[in-house]
Order: structure tokens, then sequence, then C-alpha cells
């Protein structure tokens, strides 16, 4: 009777796990270069004495999708969207390197480019890139950074930090939502990786899907109660029937 229950209360338990998954998901839709987490299932044995013909199922985060987001013209020039596996380099809250798809950009108040959420962008040097008072920002193609004040010349103020996932460069999804490296050191820049101007790429979550995936877990929650409530009951029946034959 304890392998029907506590297999459906782990089972149970993952599905809620990947709903908040795909909450999270539905909620990030219209986030600029939100990546789609991904959740898998997998059943694990029970490891002890007794507990070899036991399993529980576990619900686990296979990463994220890597399928780029619809590219969304902005006309702003602070607005730069990541072309193929490109992201852009940031400083986190922790001091250290970390990656993003969202090039909505700003200049702060002390005239530091910085990202959406407030965060230093960094240049192929590893430092941020200062922007001068009432200066017009221009960034190219290959991620290059110049800013004009009035009808002075352009000022190259540094390029664009951009770094790619390849089989030696894997990227994971970190608690602050930003992307570091699986190694836990900081990528190296891609001379190669392109950017759009005037530019900004959506989430790659496909609404529909998340919604019909909901669904799907909901119900699949729902069995794994009823299993819970009918093993329940089984046990019941078996007090009472072992009761009478006393």
């Amino acid at each position: 009777m304890d392998r029907m229950i506590y297999t459906a209360m782990t089972g149970a338990n993952a599905a809620q796990q990947r709903q908040q998954v795909l909450a999270n998901n539905l909620a990030n839709a219209s986030t600029p270069g939100f990546r789609a987490e991904l959740a898998t299932f997998r059943a694990v044995p029970v490891r002890g004495d007794g507990s070899t013909t036991r399993v529980f199922a576990l619900e686990a985060t296979a990463g994220h999708l890597d399928t780029p987001g619809p590219i969304n013209p902005t006309g702003r020039s602070l607005d730069v969207a990541a072309k193929g596996d490109a992201y852009f380099t940031v400083q986190g809250l922790d001091g250290t390197e970390a990656y993003t798809r969202a090039g909505a950009f700003e200049v702060n108040a002390d005239g530091t480019l910085v990202s959406a959420q407030g965060l230093p962008v960094l240049s192929d040097g590893g430092a941020p890139i200062v922007v001068p008072a009432n200066a017009q920002i221009d960034i190219g193609a290959d991620g290059s950074v110049n800013a004009r004040v009035g009808d002075q010349p352009a000022q190259a103020l540094g390029k664009l930090k951009l770094v790619t996932s390849d089989g030696e460069n894997r990227l994971r999804r970190s608690e602050d939502g930003l992307f570091r490296g699986t190694q836990g050191e900081p990528l190296p820049a891609n001379a190669q990786a392109r950017v759009q101007s005037g530019a900004l790429e959506g989430s790659n979550v496909n609404p529909i899907e998340a919604m019909v995936g909901m669904i799907a877990v909901s119900r699949q929650f729902e069995l794994q109660m009823r299993m819970l409530q009918n093993g329940e009951k089984n046990d019941q029946t078996a007090s009472r029937l072992l009761s009478m034959n006393g």
C-alpha cells in the first residue's frame, strides 16, 4: 500500500513543480530576451533495505530553450537584439560576469551603460562602458559603441562583450535569472557575434503551448491525488476486514 501512496505523492509533487515552471514561462511571454525553461520527469529508485521495489518521480529542469525569439524593431538607438546564439555581458549583483539576451539598455545618472535591471553592461575588455553627458549613442553590428556630442566627431567608447554558447562553453540559468558558464568561469568574447541595433528580441515562450502544458499538468496532478484517495480508501477497507475477522 505504501508503494502506491508514496509513488502518487512524489508524482503530485513533481507535477506541482512543473506547473510552477510553466507558469513562470507564461508570465514572461512578453519579457524581452527571455528563454523558456524546460522541465523533465524521471523515475528514481529508492535506496535502502526493503525499498528496492519503490520508485519516486522527480522533476528536473533540463535547461532552457535556445530557439531565438522574434525580433521587434523599436527605432531606439539603445535597444539592441543579439543575433544567433550571442549573449550580452553584464555585471551581476554578486560582481561576476553574467549573460543575457535582453538588450534594452539605458544610461544611468553616472553615465554608465546599464541593462533594464540597472546592471552595468561590460565591454570586451571586461569594464563598464561610460557614456559622455548629452551624447548620442550608436551601436554597430559588431557591438561597437560610439558616442557623438553635438557636432563633434564620433568617439569610440568600446565594444560590447558578446559571448556564444557552444559545446565547450555551456550556459546555465542562475537564480537571479541571468546566465553564467557551467564551469563558473567567464566565457571568452566572440568576435564573430553580431547584433541588430534599434530592435529587441522578444521572448521565445509559446503562450499557447505553455497554457496547454499547464492544463495537462493540472489533470495529471488531479490523477495523482485521486490515486492517493484510492489508496486511503483501500487501506480503510482492509482495516475493516481485518477487524471483522479478528
